[in-house]
């Protein structure tokens, strides 16, 4: 099996918090990047939407555009109005070949919100989330026949963050999944019973870690998801407390093939970014391995 590392951007530039974003360009964080050995990149708030700007940099450093955030509204909003919201985007992937758009619902959502505390995020019941998920999924229908797939993030502070909301929307939609080990246990979900149950419609991963101590010591009545951000909740593999070994290995057992991608904001005067990247790469190393992955570029 094959498997493709690579990074998001946030761990030098924070499009939610500007203090935490290190003064480095785009050329200089995709060579940190490339040096650390990645050889994917999703997009960031720096990143030119034009391949004749943006390709020559790319290949400079032996990086592909492995995704990138899309901030949906259509939990509120119409498939038509998302569909023009994320056409540029969708016209921009394909002409770089990305493998897909990561989808993740802003509506209501309190994740940019630095007086909102953890508890007060928005909660759906069964049926509200069962007609957003048949949106969602004549929505994903649409994305893939223009030849540009999403992938469905659940987020904390979002709609869908926890494991019970995660298994309702699945149940009620057809929506492809990028499953996030660190947003999942910080929901305090089941990381691996989340792969078991809904392995068959995971299309991306992202590794994201997180510092059990920080996350556990969180006052969810009175901190943010911002907050939580600042605290250093999370990091890099092999940096956090999560068993990425087992994860990977869940992940391979299934037949999963694609991207692995760290995401880890974390403040760069603390954990400088290329030092993160090395480490969170050198133990991905270690678990593709463990799992029998064949990382390529």
């Amino acid at each position: 099996m094959k498997a493709r590392l690579g990074i998001a951007p946030i761990a030098w530039w924070n499009d939610d918090l500007a203090e935490l974003s290190d003064d480095v360009s785009l050329e200089e964080c995709l060579r940190q990047a490339s040096v650390a050995g990645f050889t994917g990149m999703e997009t960031g708030r720096r990143f030119p939407m034009d391949m004749a700007e943006l390709g020559p940099i790319l290949k400079k450093y032996g990086i592909s555009v492995c995704g990138g955030w899309f901030s949906g509204l259509l939990l509120d909003g119409t498939i038509e109005t998302e569909k023009e919201r994320i056409a540029s985007q969708m016209a921009f992937f394909k002409s770089a070949g990305a493998p897909c758009i990561v989808y993740g619902e802003t509506a209501r959502s309190i994740q940019g919100i630095k007086s909102a505390p953890l508890a007060t995020k928005p909660r759906l019941t069964e049926s509200e989330i069962a007609a957003y998920g048949s949106k969602l999924s004549d929505f994903a229908a649409w994305c893939e026949t223009q030849g540009m797939p999403i992938s469905y993030h659940h987020h904390m502070a979002a709609a869908i963050e926890t494991e019970e909301e995660l298994d309702l929307l699945m149940k009620h939609s057809s929506v492809p999944l990028l499953f996030d080990a660190g947003h999942m246990a910080f929901a305090g979900g089941d990381m691996l019973r989340v792969i078991d149950n809904h392995h068959t419609r995971i299309t991306h991963v992202h590794t994201k870690d997180i510092r059990r101590t920080v996350v556990d010591g969180l006052d969810r009545n009175k901190e943010s998801f911002l907050d939580a951000v600042v605290k250093g909740a999370f990091t890099v593999p092999g940096d956090g407390s999560l068993d990425f070994e087992a994860i990977v290995k869940s992940c391979a057992h299934y037949g999963y093939e694609g991207w692995f991608v760290v995401e880890a904001e974390q403040d760069p005067r603390v954990s400088p970014p290329l030092e993160m990247a090395i480490k969170g790469h050198k133990e991905l190393m270690r678990v593709m391995t463990a799992a029998s992955y064949e990382v390529v570029q």
